[in-house]
């Protein structure tokens, strides 16, 4: 029980932290973090900044947030918060993906990169709006179930930041490590909500 609390603990600390890491971007210089590899031309493109300043500020309300749907204590507690909240998040999910694919379109490392992410960003909108149809005509299971599946589409944003420097540091090169990582960020997050999608279904309680 102790374990399942740390582990608790740090996911949502994670979430946490990397929901405000956007923040970032507005205090310190334009060339920070991953804008380091992109030209002039394109920082100056007003349709690409738009949708990156939606895709990170969206992005970042629905990691913050969206973590906490998934504690029963509160759903159990004030089920009106856990439903606005709920609405936040589908909301700045939606934002945030549609605008995903218009950055992905530019990314880092050509055409493997920009697929990756393009199929995060359509994973992500489309499990996010059938988790919201679900709810609404009361399939609560299968609203749970696409809900895991959107959140571990949201959760790449983590999990990026953690495999992108072990991949940097095995390959020695950043391109084809974000190249592997444009798809190893989302991919095994999947695999973990189909099965915690499954234990669902043979939970009593649901």
């Amino acid at each position: 029980m102790r374990t399942k609390k740390i582990i608790w603990l740090v996911f949502a600390l994670a979430c946490i932290l990397i929901g405000l890491y956007p923040t970032l971007y507005f205090v310190l210089d334009r060339k920070f973090a991953l804008l380091k590899s992109k030209d002039a031309e394109l920082l100056s493109n007003v349709f690409w900044n738009i949708a990156f300043y939606i895709h990170i500020v969206a992005g970042g309300i629905a990691l913050l947030i969206g973590w906490t749907q998934f504690s029963r204590n509160l759903r159990e507690k004030n089920i009106k918060l856990h439903r606005q909240t709920g609405k936040i998040y589908v909301i700045a999910s939606l934002l945030s993906a549609v605008a995903s694919l218009k950055i992905a379109y530019h990314a880092t490392g050509g055409l493997i990169t920009s697929i990756g992410f393009t199929c995060l960003g359509i994973i992500w909108l489309g499990t996010t709006w059938l988790a919201y149809s679900y709810i609404i005509r009361k399939q609560v299971l299968l609203h749970q179930q696409m809900m895991l599946y959107s959140y571990a589409a949201c959760f790449a944003a983590v999990t990026l930041r953690i495999w992108l420097p072990l991949l940097v540091f095995l390959m020695h090169d950043f391109t084809p490590a974000y190249r592997t990582v444009s798809w190893l960020c989302w991919i095994p997050n999947l695999l973990i909500a189909y099965w915690m999608g499954k234990r669902l279904e043979n939970s009593p309680a649901k």
